[in-house]
């Protein structure tokens, strides 16, 4: 119990740092597959897959990928709807700013029916860092 008292700080430390390295994961889990920028350009490059920018269109125009269609995810259960006719096969990317939002649209995608959604690992940062090119 003594040592226990005398090292409560550390042991805090410990638990706090242990959490910190599984957040990825638990965060990633829920929102289903992510794919980096290379393997999502080669999903647009071979597959034709549809990239779905989930933000909102003050934040697209300021810089989205090349072809990306732009649905706010507070309306992607309407746009499932209309994209499903077309698409439903054929891969879906979805990105955002970070990563947070794409998880959740992506999610929402998959309970309509869509087979293939993955979300851009990183979102738009990663791909910026990754060197590829962005259209206004």
């Amino acid at each position: 119990m003594k040592f226990i008292q005398e090292n409560l700080l550390l042991i805090a430390v410990a638990f706090a740092s242990g959490a910190m390295l599984l957040w990825p994961y638990v965060r990633r889990a829920g929102g289903g597959p992510a794919v980096s920028a290379a393997q999502a350009t080669q999903l647009i490059n071979r597959e034709d897959a549809l990239v779905l920018d989930v933000r909102d269109p003050g934040e697209f125009g300021t810089g989205h990928i090349l072809g990306a269609k732009n649905v706010p995810l507070s309306r992607i259960d309407a746009a499932g709807s209309e994209i499903a006719a077309k698409r439903k096969q054929k891969p879906v990317i979805v990105c955002c700013d970070d990563g947070n939002r794409s998880g959740k649209a992506a999610s929402a995608l998959r309970s309509q029916g869509f087979n293939r959604v993955v979300s851009l690992s990183g979102g738009l940062g990663a791909w910026r860092q990754a060197g590829l090119p962005l259209e206004k």
